[in-house]
């Protein structure tokens, strides 16, 4: 099995297309709101802003690995899968749990939890779908 490091690196990019886009304009009032940053003055703001960059490469190291690794596990059960179905079954057997378990465990609310919950897990999933169709197609 060969795997397409170049597949692997735009869908490392494209995640954070999407996380900027989800975390942004769709969910980003209500994620800053949960994380209370929307609490913060301007000058706080400013200096969390200082060391993002090194947040953002590493949330980009561990989503190369990430999908690395979801690229293996899609040429492996090539002939049984599709990678959207792979990647699927990764995200539910996998992601979903670890979430779910960050969540519960996290001390929050109920409210809060779900809500931090379900915009994870609406994010993975569908990063998840886009690049097991990647994935599975430049294989």
């Amino acid at each position: 099995m060969v795997i397409n490091f170049f597949a692997v690196l735009v869908c490392a990019v494209l995640s954070l297309v999407i996380g900027f886009i989800w975390y942004g304009p769709l969910f980003g009032k209500k994620w800053m709101a949960m994380m209370g940053a929307d609490k913060l003055s301007e000058e706080q703001k400013k200096e969390k802003m200082k060391g993002m960059w090194k947040l953002y490469l590493t949330q980009f190291l561990l989503v190369l690995f990430q999908m690395y690794v979801l690229s293996w596990y899609i040429g492996t059960l090539s002939d049984i899968s599709s990678g959207v179905h792979t990647a699927f079954s990764v995200w539910i057997a996998f992601i979903i749990p670890t979430l779910a378990s960050a969540s519960m465990w996290s001390g929050d609310s109920k409210k809060v939890a779900w809500s931090k919950f379900l915009i994870q897990a609406g994010y993975n999933l569908v990063l998840f779908l886009i690049c097991g169709h990647i994935l599975g197609v430049w294989m």
